[in-house]
């Protein structure tokens, strides 16, 4: 049993690398990031309202509109997060980066990878923020996302920019109705 569950967990890396399953049921299009996000933040939203009302049912209330908030959350943030795909992201960018004005000749895309990935995923946690009000974030943390890059904040400020517009742009118009994922490649307003 153990033998044929090694050979489907190297079948499903091996056939099919792109598809992002899910670590429990194996399911194409998982997105934890997302889905723990909306969960945190819509648990703590629900339980904050359920504690609203004083004396004893403030406990319960909390506890059952956190555990509801979570659920509801979960849900909302996944639908963000599959706004933005990580898999669908990276085939872009890699394809992409030697169009940028800021690409540097002989630079292979690895360099820039875990800056496109920063800003990518920073919109998608920072969703409905502008980049100017979150650069420092994003500036703060970029030691701890840079992985083997050798760029410092200053080189990397332009591709997780550009990241970032387009990740925005994307879940902007999965806002809009009839608009549902039908987005095409585009990258927001950035040259």
């Amino acid at each position: 049993m153990a033998d044929e569950r090694k050979d489907l967990d190297r079948d499903i890396r091996t056939d099919a690398p792109d598809r992002n399953p899910d670590p429990i049921t194996k399911a194409p299009g998982s997105h934890p990031v997302g889905t723990g996000v909306g969960a945190a933040a819509a648990g703590a939203a629900g339980a904050a309202i359920g504690s609203v009302i004083p004396g004893a049912g403030t406990v319960i209330g909390g506890a059952v509109g956190a555990v509801v908030g979570a659920v509801a959350g979960g849900l909302a943030g996944k639908g963000v997060a599959e706004a933005i795909n990580p898999t669908e992201e990276d085939e872009y960018w890699s394809n992409e980066y030697r169009n940028r004005p800021y690409y540097r000749p002989g630079t292979e895309y690895d360099e820039y990878a875990p800056a496109y990935r920063h800003g990518y995923t920073a919109a998608s946690q920072y969703q409905g923020k502008s980049w100017d009000e979150m650069e420092t974030n994003l500036e703060r943390d970029w030691d701890n996302s840079r992985g083997n890059s050798n760029m410092d904040w200053d080189r990397a400020r332009q591709p997780a920019r550009d990241a970032w517009d387009r990740a925005s742009t994307r879940m902007a118009s999965m806002n809009q109705p009839g608009q549902g994922s039908n987005i095409d490649n585009t990258t927001g307003n950035r040259p």
